[in-house]
């Protein structure tokens, strides 16, 4: 594993929000609740992970991927340009 130059502490709030709600949505679906409501708590989960994922990949951006241009040689910038770009394609894909 790389070590991180960035820290991602502000993601715990939220994080632990989503841990919370995904508690709730187990104890829906044991109360038998409604498939709609169960589903509109995934949608508003699934939009709290992206937004966790969003800041996690900008301050990769601005952290990580800005000191490696900023301080690296070359073939660590191209590196960088890759791992952004394989990253990106998996979000692709969901």
């Amino acid at each position: 594993m790389k070590e991180q130059t960035t820290t991602h502490m502000d993601d715990i709030v939220p994080l632990r929000r989503i841990e919370g709600q995904i508690r709730g949505i187990q104890k829906m679906i044991e109360e038998k609740r409604y498939c709609i409501d169960i589903l509109t708590q995934l949608s508003s989960i699934v939009g709290a992970i992206r937004r966790v994922e969003e800041n996690i990949l900008n301050r990769h951006l601005r952290g990580c991927v800005r000191e490696s241009f900023t301080r690296g040689n070359k073939e660590n910038k191209a590196q960088k340009i890759d791992e952004v770009i394989d990253v990106l394609q998996k979000f692709r894909k969901y």
